[in-house]
């Protein structure tokens, strides 16, 4: 994979450009799609940003959702988009079998693919990119590559939103180990541009339904176990139990998190049965790298204290099997 640098010639003049992200997509991912989108359309670009399925209804506000294409309900019409592009971004994954159903499609296509992204070990499927993953944030990365073209006056508002929406959600509101100096000053630059900060955290945080507040007090009394003697909390939902509930796409998002809450606990799990597998999601406190753990037990990866994984064994078996590897690990 080339510098990305070595692909600005290429964007000197008007192109037909492809933006897709990875399937099941979260704050970052379509925050740095369509902040992205909107930088390259004010350059003159012809721009379409496809999600390659659903997006969760916390995103549902963000500027360009409107326009963005829906691989699941639009196949026919994305097919020939990508089939038509001059050009290929891919935001926030760094292999094509993240997108899913857009694997094959993006593996055949013959047009320049650009990576810009922020997890471990990018497959060499890219012509130009930049890989860091000692950034916070995909939209980090995104509002960097408008800084290297030296077009930050072309940050507007609408950029500005999904760009904070992409760094705001993957570095916890600020909090993790990740969240360096730069974030902030790229925070303060946004604020300077007319960003509504509280506005976008109300949007994310604060837009629950009734049911998924009572589906979250169900999960934190009924379905959270913790492991003292590993450090450690389990999260489990059957898929019966979330169509109880009528869960909707993006309600368990964060879930993981709850027991990284409670003193002592460094590894926290959130198993959920899905209709076609068993996702696995991995979070971490201090020097336990979830990444390693989950190439190693659960066929994924992804970044040092925040990972995913899939199971190719029933809900059961795969609950029962992470219960018993918790004794060969030992998170502190």
């Amino acid at each position: 994979m080339r510098p990305i640098q070595d692909a600005f010639p290429l964007l000197q003049t008007p192109k037909k450009i492809f933006i897709t992200t990875h399937h099941k997509p979260d704050g970052d991912a379509i925050g740095s799609m369509l902040g992205l989108c909107h930088y390259l359309t004010k350059k003159g670009h012809h721009v379409s940003a496809v999600s390659p399925g659903d997006i969760p209804d916390f995103l549902s506000w963000m500027p360009g959702v409107d326009i963005m294409m829906n691989y699941e309900s639009t196949l026919t019409e994305v097919l020939k988009v990508l089939s038509d592009c001059d050009l290929i971004f891919g935001v926030d994954f760094n292999g094509f079998g993240r997108t899913k159903h857009l694997t094959t499609a993006l593996a055949e296509a013959k047009q320049p693919k650009i990576l810009i992204d922020h997890h471990l070990m990018p497959e060499q499927v890219w012509d130009y990119g930049m890989s860091i993953p000692e950034k916070s944030s995909t939209a980090e990365m995104v509002y960097d590559f408008i800084n290297m073209n030296n077009d930050n006056a072309l940050i507007d508002k609408d950029i500005a939103a999904c760009l904070y929406t992409g760094v705001m959600t993957d570095t916890g509101s600020f909090r993790f180990p990740i969240t360096s100096a730069s974030v902030h000053e790229m925070v303060a630059d946004l604020k300077h541009k007319g960003l509504d900060h509280s506005l976008i955290h109300d949007e994310v945080y604060d837009s629950w339904t009734l049911g998924r507040m009572r589906f979250l007090g169900y999960v934190l009394v009924d379905r959270m176990e913790i492991f003292p003697k590993y450090n450690a909390g389990l999260i489990s939902l059957t898929r019966k139990e979330m169509n109880l509930f009528n869960v909707r796409n993006g309600d368990t998002e964060g879930l993981v998190n709850y027991p990284l809450s409670i003193s002592g606990v460094r590894f926290a799990t959130l198993i959920t049965e899905r209709s076609d597998e068993v996702k696995l999601s991995f979070r971490s406190k201090g020097d336990f790298d979830v990444s390693a753990f989950a190439r190693e037990y659960f066929d994924g990866g992804g970044h040092f204290n925040a990972s995913g994984g899939r199971s190719k064994t029933s809900f059961i078996e795969t609950v029962a099997y992470f219960k018993k590897i918790l004794s060969d690990i030992h998170p502190r």
